[in-house]
């Protein structure tokens, strides 16, 4: 049984992590500071560590690296908030295994873990990925059913294998970085970095530091010299999600870099050469705002070589349920619950509604109900109030309703009793309805 020694000063935050990898067969020590830490290692020796980046009484970065001294064959795997990504990546170029960024879901630690235990070369200081989705992105992208997912699908095929810059439209949660993600699993750069920034996020101030790093005392807070984005993705993908919020400024910053694929750290004479493919996102029309001079038209045309849109879930009715099964499956898993699928009401009120909030609502949704739900389908009862405020029906449509168990046997007799056939007539996967096939005992 592999030990590892948890180093993380959120008492609540570490015991429930202590408690998942004790589930999953590890044998686990905790500490709550780096004091607690230096002890651990000088009463018992380890397989794996996996600390917080940023501890109560020490750098998470300084006591890897004591440990890495003392133990050169101990992976080290560093835990950090999204704004120390560049630190992290930084660490992992001076001996750090591996790094995973919270918030985190239970499969993502233990697939860190067990890659950072079986790598043959776990001092390798080039990491091959160094952002992480909460699954992996094969995982996390569905292809859907309906014609818009199909055209979707299409499209990151044809673009993924080039080096073209693609522009991601479409409404707020419909999961561009989802795409984005995708179209760098399938690019020729998939061994390499896949670097998100939520430009909203970013001070027009601080841009050019997040982006292209910092000397040491370069300006004021530059305690350290830090490593940007692009240098950080070189080899890889930059995904700018809503890159239409970046001021005028930062705007020219970008597209100088796109355009010379050189950077220059704030503080710095030195040029750095950056090889990277531009990935960005928007919800709102850029077309309309370089109109308006809000956007540069040479930035627009340089990250707009190939469009991709982003279907909203009004558009794709055919994937609700394959969507909604898909994250059931991950509620499951990341809650420990073994919740079968969702009632005939459930899966009526579903087709209802109309997502204003997108894959990100049903999501939210789904994962809620999972958690709220002690039998073995999702009912009513656990859905919020704004699911029952409209109840217009989608009559005239061969979809799943309140008399569900007579839609199955009639979907099954108009299709002679062909089940993949039966299931896109009523507008589900084949797993759901072999699912309903058990719950109403349909033979």
């Amino acid at each position: 049984m592999p030990k590892i020694l948890l180093i993380e000063d959120d008492i609540s935050f570490c015991k429930l992590l202590e408690k998942f990898l004790i589930k999953n067969s590890y044998a686990v020590t905790t500490s709550f500071s780096a004091t607690e830490a230096r002890n651990a290692v000088k009463k018992e020796t380890f397989d794996l560590v996996l600390t917080d980046l940023r501890l109560p009484d020490d750098d998470g970065i300084r006591l890897m690296t004591e440990i890495k001294s003392a133990f050169p064959d101990v992976p080290v795997i560093l835990m950090t908030g999204y704004a120390d990504v560049n630190t992290a990546v930084k660490a992992i170029k001076n001996g750090a295994t591996d790094y995973i960024s919270k918030p985190f879901n239970p499969e993502e630690v233990l697939l860190v873990i067990k890659n950072a235990l079986e790598s043959e070369d776990v001092l390798d200081p080039i990491p091959k990925k160094t952002v992480k989705s909460k699954t992996d992105s094969k995982e996390e992208f569905v292809k859907g059913i309906s014609k818009a997912s199909i055209k979707l699908a299409e499209y990151i095929n044809l673009v993924s294998p080039t080096d073209m810059s693609v522009l991601i439209i479409g409404e707020s949660g419909t999961g561009k970085e989802i795409i984005a993600k995708s179209i760098h699993q399938q690019s020729l750069r998939n061994n390499n970095n896949f670097i998100a920034v939520d430009c909203g996020a970013i001070p027009k101030e601080l841009a050019a530091s997040e982006f292209f790093g910092h000397l040491k005392g370069s300006f004021t807070g530059a305690i350290s010299d830090k490593i940007g984005y692009f240098e950080a993705a070189n080899g890889g993908t930059v995904f700018l999600d809503e890159i239409g919020n970046l001021s005028y400024e930062n705007q020219i910053q970008l597209l100088r870099a796109l355009q010379e694929r050189k950077i220059k750290p704030v503080g710095s004479n030195k040029e750095i050469k950056v090889d990277i493919r531009i990935l960005t996102a928007t919800n709102e029309d850029l077309r309309e705002a370089v109109k308006n001079g809000d956007f540069r038209e040479d930035l627009y045309h340089r990250i707009n070589e190939f469009s991709i849109h982003s279907p909203a879930l009004s558009e794709r009715e055919e994937d609700l349920m394959l969507f909604a099964e898909f994250f059931l499956q991950k509620a499951n898993e990341q809650l420990n619950k073994e919740v079968i699928g969702f009632s005939p009401e459930v899966v009526a009120i579903f087709q209802k509604y109309p997502w204003p909030g997108n894959l990100r609502e049903l999501q939210n949704c789904v994962k809620r109900a999972t958690l709220l739900t002690q039998t073995d389908f999702i009912k009513e009862a656990v859905l919020p109030i704004e699911f029952f405020q409209k109840t217009e029906s989608n009559s005239g449509d061969f979809s799943l309703s309140v008399n569900e168990k007579d839609a199955i046997v009639n979907a099954l007799a108009r299709t002679q009793n062909n089940k993949s056939e039966a299931a896109k007539l009523l507008k589900i996967t084949r797993k759901t309805l072999y699912n309903k096939l058990k719950l109403y005992d349909i033979n």
